[in-house]
């Protein structure tokens, strides 16, 4: 069912839109937890750091294609917003055209140069072949990551967000029988953990792609609108490739801190893993604000509603800061507890190096939920530069800790550095806000 949200109450349109993809982004979370649970029990300690030390890199590629087809959709949305079927479906075929691509040297570039990237990151030998292993499957099934974001990306554009939740849910319990049957029968080890993750999210993919051609009628495309349109591509890259490179961006500091702790060995590596699976259960809620927003925005600045656009803000202001008081208390007082699902060797020297982990992340979810919700927000509006420079300032904040870090060879600092980030890029999106309020003003000749 696809939702108008340029008329009706905005808190309430947030909200049953937010929590389908909240509990979509959970799923998708379960992905990566189900390997890492399976793999750090059966496989032990340093096989959770194996995957462990590839989460960054996992999460470039994946938060790339992610923030990419967002971003080429953003357009897809808008149309819809403005009632006009016929472009809106040429948009589609632009971004499937573009995806394909960009899916193809992504692949490339990725499988050729992961060794050296691993080497680079100082990737403790103990755990190498089985980083290698793993990160090597998910490059060789990036377009099963591309075909899956793209057309959920598309029916969220259209103000669809249960139905990938519900083929999500089916692919994340596929996800889990195939990394038991994989590790735990065919003794696969870390890689059996990623090809049960590339074939659930290939499968997920499909059944979303069946569903529209079945199931949704505006978007039954023609011949004419897979024909390549130079105009709708340039607006399209001009937000997708700048939302990709603000995950990549992120990503990149990201990885600059797993280099910090791959310095301090493979316990730091595992307990930060088995911290980071935990944070990302529960702060998908602000992903799924962000996701919300942006569809939410770009339909109404379609419409030419900026006040219905203020409304969201403030609307979702109420809603990410109260989550984010509520999870931030369970994360610093109880996440630890949640780390036995991960640990089956050396509990005592890894669970309390998660505490440190989950205590320092606890205390600033506020300023995340800002990043989420404010960047994808004036991403939603058509800007596709200005919230980059948040991720630039989220990439500085990160990287000066993890220098910090490697330097002392303090744990502490390195579990300090997201934190730090999101505080620094908050206080550069709050100024933002103001002037993208005021130019679009002008845009819309309000």
């Amino acid at each position: 069912m696809q939702t108008d949200m340029t008329v009706g109450k905005p808190m309430k349109m947030l909200l049953n839109f937010t929590i389908p993809v909240f509990i979509g982004n959970v799923f998708q979370q379960l992905y990566s937890m189900a390997d890492a649970v399976i793999v750090g029990k059966f496989v032990g300690t340093k096989g959770l750091a194996a995957v462990g030390a590839t989460g960054t890199i996992t999460f470039l590629i994946i938060g790339f294609l992610m923030g990419l087809t967002t971003g080429f959709t953003v357009l897809t949305s808008q149309k819809f917003g403005a009632g006009r079927m016929d472009e809106m479906r040429k948009t589609v075929g632009n971004a499937a055209i573009l995806s394909a691509v960009i899916a193809v040297i992504m692949t490339a570039v990725s499988m050729l140069g992961m060794h050296r990237l691993l080497v680079f990151m100082h990737t403790p030998e103990d755990i190498f072949d089985g980083a290698y292993g793993y990160i090597m499957i998910i490059c060789a099934g990036i377009f099963t990551q591309v075909l899956y974001n793209l057309v959920s990306s598309v029916l969220r554009a259209l103000g669809n967000s249960k139905t990938p939740l519900y083929f999500l849910i089916l692919a994340a319990g596929l996800n889990i029988v195939l990394d038991l049957v994989f590790i735990i029968f065919f003794h696969w080890g870390a890689p059996g953990a990623a090809w049960a993750t590339v074939i659930s999210q290939g499968v997920s993919g499909l059944l979303c792609l069946v569903y529209i051609w079945k199931a949704v009628p505006e978007l039954r495309m023609k011949r004419e609108d897979w024909h390549f349109n130079k105009d709708i591509a340039a607006k399209q890259i001009s937000v997708g490739i700048p939302m990709g490179l603000q995950y990549s961006i992120t990503a990149i500091g990201t990885m600059m801190v797993q280099s910090s702790l791959n310095i301090l060995g493979s316990y730091a590596v595992a307990a930060f893993t088995a911290g980071n699976k935990i944070e990302n259960i529960f702060t998908q809620a602000f992903v799924a604000i962000g996701t919300t927003i942006s569809t939410y925005n770009a339909q109404n600045i379609g419409a030419r509603k900026l006040d219905r656009v203020r409304q969201g803000f403030r609307a979702t202001d109420v809603i990410g800061c109260a989550y984010a008081v509520i999870a931030g208390f369970i994360l610093f007082f109880a996440g630890k507890y949640f780390s036995y699902l991960f640990i089956s060797d050396n509990a005592d020297v890894v669970i309390p190096m998660v505490d440190t982990y989950l205590r320092c992340v606890g205390m600033f979810l506020v300023p995340l939920y800002v990043v989420n919700c404010y960047r994808n927000g004036f991403q939603g509006m058509g800007y596709g530069l200005l919230p980059m420079l948040s991720g630039v300032a989220e990439l500085v904040g990160r990287g000066v800790m993890a220098v910090i870090a490697a330097n002392k060879k303090s744990y502490t600092m390195a579990c300090m550095a997201s934190p730090f980030a999101w505080v620094v890029a908050t206080v550069l999106l709050i100024v933002l806000y103001f002037y993208v309020m005021k130019d679009m003003k002008k845009k819309l000749c309000l």
